[in-house]
């Protein structure tokens, strides 16, 4: 034997150690392939941090635009999230004379994203009043544009989504979550770094630039991911049954057993997890006195723990916990951490506030990849984009109206304790940010509650004595017999 043997098997058993997502691979889904499909959230990651960092910013700084109109543009693209559903299902059940159900979706989101992307830059201009025309022109285009890409990005994550649960094993689902979600935070964090040296030099025509490069890279990036993925043939047969009306499979998904306690939940811990995602800069810098690069460096502490998050998610997901649980231990950790936030102010104790803000991190990575691992798991044959287009929709709405509510009410709170209605004690910037992590907790009790009937006490059991080909040695989840039965 060579000696050069042991050293390689040696790396071998630990190189997936050190690369966690490459246990996402399979025979049926190459890890080149499975990471080349995930570059539609890298697209998505990137549209947001546009949409809610910069052009939030550049739109009340530089534009001049009022800033409760910049919120409500910000807003217009969740009006689409509900109709994430009714996108699912329809992907589910599409008859293409291309033998397609998925993919016809992903491009036509991706049209929608890049159409919105390239009206976007002219209404902003326009709004500026850099032009002889109506101002309502550049508020009508703006807010189209908006919506438009509300609209694409909608379609394209649910749809995406569901094509990776149609390619991916049961077993490698928690990995392909993982994945998934932590291109999501690549994308959101390098496109950050991006926009912020283009245009560290502001100018309109900088502005049009860096946001038509958007476009194009997310068209390109979109159809990397879709390309030959989806195989032909996945179309219903000319001969198959007549598709379902979506009331009726909307009533069948309700009538599941615990169907609406796992959607309230989810709810739930994104409204406890998502309510201080826009505060958590200002908190440290008004608070705690914290420079520009202080805070920056929080954000990045708070992304990394999301990510050990999904990481410590998927490894146990692998052993003998279900996805509810794990979702259960993200409630606890983001109670921790938000108990450590509060007590920070009053104590001043910085390193206590990025311990709190690496655990808020942390259980955020857990609850987002457990649920919906669960969602992709419990998807009957037949109705996964239903199940995903549910999830997304309930997450969605949920997290735009975190972001809403935890704006308003600390900005409502520092009002009333500045006019001196709660006493001279809370006259002060920690009240309005106090207010809402104190919500924020109790509403984390509320999700406990809601998942304590949904968490197995029994462990997984082990798969058959001999296992063949198809389980490779891995337990089967409850969960997926469940979805199966």
């Amino acid at each position: 034997m060579s000696p050069r043997a042991p050293l390689l098997d040696g790396w071998m058993r630990l190189a997936p150690r050190l690369l966690p997502f490459a246990d996402a691979a399979t025979a049926e889904l190459p890890l080149s392939r499975l990471v080349r499909l995930s570059l539609f959230q890298v697209s998505v990651g990137m549209v947001l941090t546009l949409l809610v960092g910069t052009l939030n910013r550049v739109m009340i700084v530089e534009l001049d635009v009022p800033a409760v109109l910049v919120g409500a543009m910000i807003a217009l693209p969740l009006a689409f999230a509900p109709l994430r559903a009714l996108v699912g299902f329809r992907s589910d059940h599409h008859r293409s004379a291309l033998g397609w159900r998925r993919v016809p979706f992903l491009w036509f989101g991706t049209l929608m994203q890049f159409g919105g992307l390239a009206i976007m830059p002219f209404a902003l201009i326009v709004l500026s009043g850099d032009t002889h025309g109506p101002a309502w022109y550049g508020y009508a285009a703006a807010a189209f544009g908006f919506l438009l890409v509300g609209a694409g990005l909608h379609t394209t994550q649910t749809v995406g989504l569901a094509l990776a649960t149609d390619l991916a094993p049961d077993a490698a689902r928690p990995n392909v979550v993982a994945l998934m979600c932590t291109l999501l935070l690549v994308g959101a964090a390098a496109s950050s770094i991006a926009y912020g040296a283009l245009l560290a030099d502001f100018s309109q025509m900088r502005l049009i630039q860096v946001i038509q490069g958007t476009a194009v890279l997310c068209l390109v990036l979109n159809i990397a991911a879709m390309w030959k993925q989806e195989p032909r043939g996945a179309t219903p047969a000319r001969g198959a049954p007549e598709r379902p009306r979506f009331i009726d499979a909307w009533r069948r998904a309700r009538r599941e057993p615990r169907a609406v306690r796992r959607l309230v939940a989810l709810g739930l811990g994104t409204l406890a997890f998502g309510m201080q995602d826009v505060l958590l800069e200002p908190y440290g810098g008004e608070v705690l006195g914290l420079s520009v690069s202080g805070t920056t460096l929080l954000t990045a502490v708070f992304a990394a723990c999301g990510v050990a998050g999904f990481v410590a998610a998927t490894r146990a997901m692998r052993g003998r916990h279900d996805a509810w649980r794990i979702a259960s231990h993200g409630s606890l950790f983001g109670l921790a951490g938000m108990t450590a936030v509060l007590f920070a102010a009053p104590l001043h104790a910085t390193p206590l506030f990025v311990t709190g803000v690496a655990l808020v991190g942390f259980g955020g990575g857990l609850f987002a990849h457990a649920t919906l691992t669960a969602a992709m798991r419990l998807a009957p044959p037949g109705r996964v984009g239903l199940a995903l287009g549910i999830w997304g929709a309930v997450q969605a709405t949920a997290a735009g109206l975190a972001t809403a509510l935890g704006a308003l009410l600390r900005d409502g709170v520092d009002l009333i304790a500045a006019s001196g209605h709660l006493g001279a004690t809370l006259v002060g910037p920690a009240t309005g940010y106090g207010a809402v992590y104190n919500l924020e907790i109790l509403l984390l009790f509320a999700t406990l509650a809601a998942l304590g009937p949904l968490v197995r006490s029994e462990p997984l059991p082990d798969a058959s004595p001999t296992p063949g080909p198809a389980t490779s040695g891995l337990p089967i989840h409850p969960l997926h017999r469940e979805a199966v039965a």
